[in-house]
């Protein structure tokens, strides 16, 4: 029988036919892949013709094309829609794929060709896109180790296994934690929970199997609950099971994963000859030291650990005013700041909900990129990996430009977060290929389906990742798309952020899901007007975590990663009743993988410049001037990895910015520590 994931697919836009695709199908087809890729390798490194851009640098862009298609499908089911059998083989793959990384990598052959390639590059007569290639590839050859001696080449290829292997450990022990945790709910219990909670609460019981509604670690359940919840003593039971993920004690517990990781990581720095991993990692990115990234953290420290304590004040008042002695706790800011915020600005979250459909939002995400990049969206009836998954071709000028796949809702057997992937990237070389761009989250389903606030800027800033895989338009698979700078990747994301909040926008898509309604103008205001509230809490637990991952990754390794992370906690004054926004045992974005190691920074590093980026459009006079539209399309969306980051900026806006419009963007510039 035919391997379907080996066959060519026609199916509508080549999409994979998800229908046919069974679990029992990836193994062969990996190995398939892989056995196909080796030959390819062996090829190119045997090759008795002299280097050349075509038959090494150009045979190595496509010498994974199988092997890409297939992990294109299988970590994307592996992230949204898990299966015991699909957890099993990924950690069988993980130490293989990581072999096959390591050779590849640290082939003295193929590295001699390139090397060559690379001191005659002169006189190759590339193209600018071809010397960036040249170059990246020469770049993350040295980086992967290919000049090592075979002894140090040896260790990293023991050292890339082995984290490939705790990495998805400690992913798969995180989605444990948050899979099996759940509270019963009696009903009085639900006194105060707004009635989209208490749906969501009953129907996550339904599913469950439980007599009455409960609380699960979704975040758009147990965030919600901590909001509005009365009952002090469930919000602190619900936080601490929240912030307990990976840190149970038993087999799920990421404590040594962590300690493991980061001692690897900093071998595998020092058989490159950098200092610690800090220093290799952002050598490539645009920050490239961390002196800068402390430099830029600790400028926002100060004034949102000022604010943000000014506020605890008066949470704390609110607290005691309910009769409560004693401090203010972390399950508690949620709650007083809600009331403080329906108190100061008139604003209730749940008021808010009926006009933010998800239907609406989506409408919203795509209008805007209709009015900015001319994108048009037409629904697919296809078959798809999940019933919840939905799909659209996206045209521009009557022209196909990609698919886009949205998959909205939490469920059991989605990791959490919220996330963009490709089942497929854009290119021109090996084969025109169009995008096939995933937007993964975790909102409550409902009838319809209302997000809170937070939730419709999740869904606009993933949109902005799609965006950037959609409008790329290069021509090697290599520099596609989000194939940039780790701290230039967020900026695409979080400037779409800021057409959500555009006033015209709300006002033609903000209606209340029942009458049709635009949202009152009123509330809008008022909406608008409390952009900034709250600010301190939520830069001050993003800045913890930032401020923690980069001193694991500096210097020596922690033998205790947690009694570090109480260090560095200390240090910089953290509020007591703040928590990081991401502990270390669930800090998935640096421990399920290298992706944000010593690079959370990432997203601050970005708001510096989608703040500054959206003043452009403001100086122009609209959030839809058509000028700076064509200019972030041709300086940025397009141009993906083919050009540095800092280049790419400077064209777009003609300097880099400095940290005067985050601030300001955050309510932070006039704020004094």
């Amino acid at each position: 029988m035919t391997n379907v994931l080996l066959s060519d697919w026609a199916t509508p836009f080549s999409l994979p036919p998800f229908d046919v695709i069974r679990d029992e199908d990836f193994t062969p087809a990996f190995e398939n892949a892989l056995e196909a890729a080796r030959a390819r390798l062996a090829e190119i490194a045997g090759n008795p013709e002299p280097a050349s851009f075509s038959n090494t640098i150009e045979a190595l862009e496509l010498a994974e094309d199988e092997l890409n298609r297939v992990a294109g499908v299988f970590y994307n089911l592996a992230g949204a829609e898990a299966t015991p059998a699909r957890e099993a083989l990924q950690r069988e793959l993980a130490p293989k794929l990581a072999a096959w990384n390591s050779e590849r990598s640290l082939n003295p052959e193929v590295f001699a060709r390139i090397e060559t390639l690379w001191e005659s590059r002169g006189s190759l007569d590339l193209t600018a896109d071809q010397e960036r290639l040249l170059l990246l590839y020469r770049r993350g050859l040295v980086r992967a180790g290919a000049g090592l001696s075979a002894e140090k080449a040896a260790r990293m290829r023991e050292i890339n296994s082995r984290l490939a292997v705790i990495g998805t450990a400690f992913s798969q022990n995180l989605l444990a934690d948050e899979r099996s945790w759940f509270m019963d709910l009696a009903e009085a219990d639900l006194e105060g929970l707004p009635e989209f909670l208490v749906t969501a609460a009953r129907d996550e019981g339904a599913a469950r199997g439980r007599p009455g509604p409960v609380m699960t670690l979704s975040r758009s359940l147990i965030v919600p609950f901590l909001q509005f919840s009365s009952r002090r003593d469930l919000r602190e039971q619900a936080f601490r099971a929240w912030v307990a993920r990976g840190e149970s004690g038993g087999e799920t517990d990421n404590r040594a994963i962590v300690a493991e990781t980061l001692a690897l990581r900093h071998e595998r720095a020092q058989l490159l000859g950098y200092a610690d991993f800090a220093a290799f990692k952002l050598e490539t990115e645009m920050a490239k030291q961390p002196e800068a990234v402390e430099e830029l953290l600790m400028q926002v420290w100060a004034p949102a650990k000022a604010q943000a304590e000014a506020d605890a004040k008066r949470l704390e008042a609110m607290l005691h005013a309910d009769g409560h002695n004693g401090v203010l706790e972390p399950w508690d800011w949620r709650y007083y700041s809600e009331k403080r915020r329906r108190a100061e600005h008139d604003l209730d979250e749940a008021a808010l909900k009926p006009y933010l459909s998800l239907e609406a939002m989506i409408a919203a995400a795509f209008d805007c990129a209709n009015r900015l990049f001319g994108l048009e969206f037409r629904p697919l009836d296809v078959p798809l990996y999940h019933p919840d998954a939905r799909a659209w071709e996206v045209t521009k000028g009557g022209a196909h430009v990609a698919v886009f796949i949205g998959d909205y809702f939490a469920r059991s057997s989605k990791r959490s977060g919220a996330w963009m992937s490709a089942f497929r990237n854009q290119r021109k070389f090996g084969g025109r290929q169009s995008p096939v761009i995933v937007n993964v989250c975790n909102f409550v389903k409902g009838d319809p389906a209302l997000l809170s606030w937070d939730d419709a800027r999740t869904l606009f800033h993933e949109f902005g990742h799609a965006l950037h895989g959609m409008l790329s338009d290069v021509t090697y698979e290599s520099v596609s798309g989000t194939s940039v700078a780790r701290d230039f990747v967020e900026l695409p994301s979080q400037l779409y952020e800021h057409w959500l909040a555009v006033p015209e926008v709300l006002e033609k898509h903000a209606r209340h899901y029942k009458t049709g309604a635009p949202m009152p103008a009123d509330l809008r205001e008022r909406l608008l007007g409390a952009q900034t509230y709250d600010q301190g809490f939520s830069t001050v637990e993003y800045l913890a975590s930032a401020l923690v991952d980069l001193d694991f990754h500096r210097g020596a390794p922690p033998a205790d990663p947690m009694a570090r992370q109480a260090e560095v906690l200390a240090r910089i004054g953290m509020p007591r009743s703040i928590v990081m926004r991401h502990a270390t045992p669930h800090f998935g974005h640096v421990f399920s993988g290298g992706g944000y190691a010593a690079g959370y920074y990432s997203y601050m590093w970005s708001e510096v410049m989608d703040a500054d980026a959206f003043e452009a459009f403001e100086e122009a006079g609209s959030a839809f001037d058509p000028g700076m539209a064509a200019a972030l399309y041709e300086h940025i969306l397009s141009k993906g990895g083919s050009v540095e980051a800092d280049e790419l900026y400077r064209a777009f806006r003609g300097r880099l910015p400095g940290p005067e419009a985050l601030l300001k963007g955050r309510g932070l510039d006039k704020v004094t520590s």
